[in-house]
Parts: structure tokens; sequence; C-alpha cells
């Protein structure tokens, strides 16, 4: 008897193995998906259905560990899926079927591409959305692009080494910076995405928090919002972009940036960044903006310590699984030089590291500075997840 230990962490090993023994592809596939080892963290469930699970899972041959109030279930994700089938589920556990639905179609059909205005992103490669500040303050590059024609020149540099989108922003969200006028932001970006729009370089985001702001960057040929508030500044953000037809990145922060690095306290930092993310997407879906037009970004760096950010960034898979397309911004963040010892001017070797890491996780979309060592990171990334 011969035994081979196949690598757990992708379906991509099961299906290559089933391949070479005769299957076809699509069935290799759907079976590979099928014996994928998940947990799930239940919470807010009551006796009954805390009973209902274990009796489930004696049967059903999954591990569950339970508490008042909650379960964790670790088991395949075929022997989790007969819960979410209303025809199939125990009546004791009706009422996780539809979480649990939401969740497994999120696992075997995760998002495909991104709708922003007039067009669509594709996510079956790596997205590089190249950082423009034309800000006086910025952490890492404050000052250097605040005159339009070096802000355009260092745009058309960011296309060339590989950025699919360019996010043009205004206003600095460093830890402790305060709030910048919309008229400032205004006059700082318009003129930037007027004329990337009429040049035509790439596609055009603004990071901005303000409706205003982006109700102007939207006029000058923006094609999405990257909200680093998640909605939570300014109510009208929402409807703003709902009406515009246009893309939104809602990124997860605690209070404003001279706040948020005293509200950096959690339990478990990604259940908890995920549900705070999940009621973010949820007020962009009441604004009327469409579930396809929505990215989350965790936000490394925003509210969290080192720490944290390293614990997220394992666990971003827990992002992932609310069923957005997931974008990350670690470009040259704090908790880069805490791991690494590196000055801010000196971390972008380390934010393409974290990148191919974030992709292994789930993300698609990737906020940098360096282009290209982000882009060369990410291709040997994504082609030792592609099957081959």
């Amino acid at each position: 008897m011969k035994l081979t230990a196949l690598a757990a962490h992708t379906p991509e090993a099961v299906r290559a193995a089933l391949a070479a023994r005769g299957w076809e592809s699509q069935a290799s596939w759907f079976a590979a998906t099928g014996v994928q080892p998940v947990v799930v963290l239940l919470e807010d469930i009551d006796d009954a259905e805390r009973e209902g699970l274990v009796h489930w899972s004696a049967k059903a041959g999954a591990d569950v560990l339970t508490g008042v109030g909650w379960a964790l279930v670790a088991t395949a994700a075929s022997r989790l899926a007969p819960l979410a089938r209303p025809d199939r589920v125990p009546e004791a556990l009706a009422g996780l079927s539809p979480e649990l639905a939401r969740f497994l179609v999120a696992l075997a059909d995760p998002p495909r591409a991104w709708e922003v205005r007039g067009t669509t992103v594709a996510l079956d490669r790596p997205v590089i959305l190249g950082i423009l500040n034309v800000t006086p303050d910025s952490f890492s590059d404050g000052g250097k692009f605040s005159d339009a024609e070096r802000a355009l020149a260092h745009a058309e540099h960011l296309m060339a080494d590989g950025a699919q989108l360019i996010d043009v922003g205004g206003e600095s969200t460093r830890p402790g910076a305060g709030v910048v006028a919309a008229a400032d932001e205004i006059a700082r970006v318009v003129p930037v995405i007027a004329e990337l729009a009429r040049r035509k370089l790439g596609l055009v985001t603004v990071d901005t928090r303000k409706a205003e702001v982006a109700r102007a960057a939207l006029d000058a040929g923006a094609v999405a919002v990257n909200d680093v508030s998640g909605l939570a500044f300014d109510p009208g953000l929402g409807e703003t972009v709902a009406r515009a037809g246009a893309g939104l990145i809602v990124m997860h922060m605690r209070g404003t940036p001279d706040t948020m690095d005293r509200l950096a306290t959690y339990t478990h930092v990604a259940p908890e960044v995920a549900a705070e993310l999940s009621g973010a997407a949820a007020r962009a879906e009441r604004a009327g903006i469409p579930r396809e037009r929505i990215v989350v970004d965790p936000g490394f760096g925003f509210a969290k310590t080192p720490a944290h950010n390293l614990r997220l960034l394992d666990e971003l898979a827990t992002i992932a699984g609310l069923g957005y397309p997931v974008a990350v911004g670690p470009s040259r963040k704090r908790f880069l030089g805490a791991a690494t010892g590196r000055p801010v001017e000196d971390r972008d070797r380390a934010t393409a590291v974290a990148c191919a890491l974030a992709w292994e996780r789930g993300a698609r979309i990737f906020r940098v500075h360096d282009a290209a060592l982000a882009r060369e990171a990410l291709t040997l990334a994504h082609a030792v997840g592609t099957p081959g």
C-alpha cells in the first residue's frame, strides 16, 4: 500500500489527483470543491439549534464544538451542504439554512468580476490598483505628486508597470490625520481625474469618504469610489454612488484617522472585522448599490495593531467568505515595518509578499504604491494556483 499526503489548503490537489485517474474536468472540480475542508463559526444560535447540530454531527461525521450561543463546525463542504437545503435540513436547524447557503455558494463560485461604471473588471487574475496621492501629507508619498503634471506622469508610470486602475486620493487618512474640506479635496483630485480620463490611460477610482467629492470625481470620469470609512462618514455617499452606477470599495475602519488607533481592540480580529464589513456592505445595498458593484477591504493599518494586521492577513479567507470581491491595501503599512524592520520607504518588497499571500487567501484587488514589484509577486502567486 502506498500513501501520499495531498495538499489540503487548495482543492487543486484533489482535482489534479482525480483528473490523473481519468475523471472529467468538471466532475473532478466539483468533487474537489465538495471534499474541501471548511470551518464555520455559528453565533447567536439558541439551545435547540446547538442540540440539533450535535445530533446532526454524529450522523454526518462532522466535528462540532459548542458553547452558550455558539457552535464551531468543522467538516467537508459536501457534508455541510444538506444543512443549506430547505428540503433536507433538520427542522431544528432550518434557521441556519440561508446563511449556510450564502457561504457555500461563495465558496464554490466566488465573484469573478467587479462591475464599475461603464465596464466590468475581471477578477480571474490579480487586479492592481495603483495609488496616486495628490496630497501634501500622506504617510509615505505626501507632496510628491501634488503638482498635476507630476501626478499624471506617475499615473503613466503605474500603468506601464502593470496597474489596471489608478486610485486618486486628495485627503490623507494616515493615523492622526484631520478632515480636509471638500472644496480643497475636489480642487486636488478633479483636475487629475479629468485629465486621466481624457487621456484614456486606464480606469480611475477616487479615494474619498465624502459624497460631494465623489460626485465631482465621478462627473470628471471616475468609475468607482474607494471609501475608507465604509459609508460611515457621510450618509449620502452610498446614494451618490448608486445614482452614478459606479462601483464601490467599502473598507473597514473604526472611528476616524485621528481616533482609530485608540479603537484597535478585538477578541478575535478576523470574525469581528468580517461582521463589521458585512454591515458596511449591507449599508451599500440599502443605498441602492447592487451587490456586483461592491468590493470589501479589511482595512490593513486602520484601527489595528501590527499583530492584528498579521493575523488578519493570515485569516483573510474569513473576509472572502462574505461573498464579495476582496481588495487589500497593505502597501508600506506600519505592520510590514514591524515585521521586517524596514522603514516606510523600503517596504515595497514586503508589500509584494503580502499581496501574494493575500491572493492565496482570496483577495483579488491590490492597492499598492509600487505596481511593478506587486505585479511580479502576484503573477507568480496566480501561476501557482492556476490548474495546469
